[in-house]
């Protein structure tokens, strides 16, 4: 086995009302004013209130830039960047799930290396660590509050630009389930099932290791126990506590083992047709997993295994397919659409989505490498 690298903030506050603690460590660390970036929901609702009261409490003056788009976009970070400038912030607080997470990355990233942010777009590019960040989870999903993953749409072409840098891992990462009560039940399954993803890509990946696949197996097992209870009742404290540590794991698990097709494949859709990313991943897992079966089957099975299935007697094959039949019916059970026909996708489009899925930098990881042809086919499968 060759090296083997692992990043993570260096300071993960995790558990009912660890949004106070957090409070205390950024005053710690010496800062003076933050910008918050987040969206008109959260702030609309009055969550961001109670960050901003937290700051003040710690002697931190803040400013919020609300404006990020679901899916982030060149334009979010560029504006964000200017009231950044003008406010004379010294360090950045991304408050929300992934989007706020990804926006503020870009920010924080251009802010302390210049250029835009399309220069950065592949792996570590950057010369310099971003502006510090601090990381306010309020889903439990994305894990991109303490991960190096970047994703930004260029409104220009159509497209997600993954940015994988280990300047853009935040400093401190806040996962306080009390804030994630009133997450509604789409996006409690939705942004459940882009951690399952997360966990089963970097279970099959070919930069897996012995950590990442305890990370990835720890997540499995709790996202398999916990994720209907969440979507179903969503004041359901502890099983939001144990998304917020799946998805976390999960996180540890493709930060470091990183990813494959699914994701490749999700944000070509995402950016294209400007989908929620994790009900993209939902959909394509299973069928992207039926493409890995030849050269996974073995790891296919543990999935399996972990997802509750008695697989003793299994062969490979056949744990493998137990595997993606399982993620089948979970998706089905919390309601996640059946095909991405439902979202909107085109069989014309498929070629220039292909293309682009090819030129993803979470596709290297993939069990098995595809063709252009193999992604269409693919994509074909899960309509």
């Amino acid at each position: 086995m060759a090296g083997f690298k692992f990043f993570m903030p260096s300071v993960n506050l995790m558990g009912p009302n660890c949004l106070e603690e957090a409070g205390r460590e950024t005053k710690a660390l010496g800062f003076k004013k933050a910008i918050i970036v987040t969206d008109k929901v959260l702030n609309k609702i009055g969550l961001v209130k109670k960050l901003e009261d937290v700051l003040t409490e710690n002697g931190v003056s803040s400013v919020v830039y609300d404006d990020t788009q679901p899916n982030p976009t060149v334009t979010n970070v560029n504006d964000g960047l200017k009231l950044l400038k003008k406010e004379e912030c010294d360090f950045v607080i991304s408050f929300g799930g992934g989007s706020p997470h990804d926006c503020a990355k870009g920010i924080a990233l251009v802010a302390a290396n210049g250029g835009r942010i399309n220069d950065y777009e592949g792996v570590d590019i950057s010369e310099k660590p971003q502006l510090p960040l601090v990381a306010i989870n309020t889903t439990a999903g994305t894990a991109s509050e303490m991960t190096r993953f970047c994703i930004i749409t260029d409104e220009l072409r159509h497209i997600k630009m993954a940015i994988v840098d280990k300047h853009t891992t935040p400093i401190l990462s806040v996962n306080d389930p009390l804030l994630m009560l009133d997450m509604p039940k789409s996006l409690t399954a939705a942004t459940g099932m882009d951690a399952l993803t997360h966990a089963i890509e970097a279970y099959v990946s070919t930069s897996a290791t012995p950590v990442t696949d305890a990370c990835a197996q720890k997540a499995i097992e709790l996202i398999s126990n916990n994720l209907k209870s969440a979507v179903e009742n969503g004041k359901d404290e502890k099983a939001r506590d144990m998304m917020a540590y799946a998805e976390f794991l999960a996180g540890m698990a493709f930060n470091n083992a990183s990813l494959g097709y699914v994701h490749a494949m999700a944000h070509q859709l995402g950016g294209f047709y400007d989908l929620p990313h994790g009900v993209c991943n939902a959909i394509l897992l299973p069928h992207v997993q039926e493409y890995n079966l030849s050269v996974a089957a073995g790891r296919l099975k543990d999935v399996a295994g972990f997802m509750g299935v008695d697989v003793s007697e299994m062969t490979d094959e056949e744990g493998a397919k137990a595997a993606i039949k399982a993620i089948k019916q979970l998706s089905k059970e919390i309601g996640i659409p059946s095909g991405i026909k439902e979202l909107g996708a085109k069989k014309e489009d498929f070629d220039i989505l292909a293309e682009n899925a090819l030129k993803d930098a979470c596709g290297l990881t993939n069990p098995i490498q595809a063709s252009h042809d193999e992604i269409v086919a693919i994509f074909k499968s899960s309509l």
